[in-house]
């Protein structure tokens, strides 16, 4: 006799949203890294760059801090994946004049160059992903679940 699961999903686990969104999240991690890889970079490298340039397009330099805030990762990864970036000569650190104990984080002319073809790569691939649904609803869905809207 087969076991009874204590699952609300009678029809098996390809109709668990969190599954769901978890083998997708899986796919699309997967072509993100081969979209990076002749770019040599790793996808929290290329997320952190372009939220570098973004936060600092205005000519304000962010710090560590609100760099791992733009991207959603943590303060002590961030800084270590930064550490990185600035021993492949892609970012400076310098301390934020504002406060000794705070990094801020530039762009090299090297990490501009990289990030920009990142960027192109990145979009190619997402657009390639999600092109068999409605973007924009998607995205509308995604912001309610990320909590950025209610």
């Amino acid at each position: 006799m087969a076991e009874e699961l204590n699952t609300r999903f009678k029809g098996g686990p390809s109709e668990s949203p969190g599954l769901l969104l978890w083998r997708t999240t899986m796919r699309w991690q997967r072509i993100m890294t081969a979209a990076l890889a002749p770019l040599d970079l790793t996808h929290v490298q290329f997320v952190l760059l372009a939220s570098a340039m973004w936060l600092g397009r205005n000519g304000e330099p962010p710090n560590q801090v609100q760099l791992a805030a733009q991207a959603g990762t943590e303060v002590k990864m961030t800084s270590d994946v930064v550490a990185r970036l600035e021993a492949k000569g892609l970012i400076a650190r310098e301390t934020d004049p504002r406060d000794s104990r705070a990094k801020v984080i530039r762009l090299t002319a090297a990490g501009t160059a990289a990030v920009q073809s990142a960027i192109v790569a990145v979009e190619a691939a997402d657009a390639a992903f999600f092109e068999p649904v409605d973007e924009a609803q998607l995205v509308g869905l995604l912001q309610q679940l990320a909590g950025e809207i209610r």
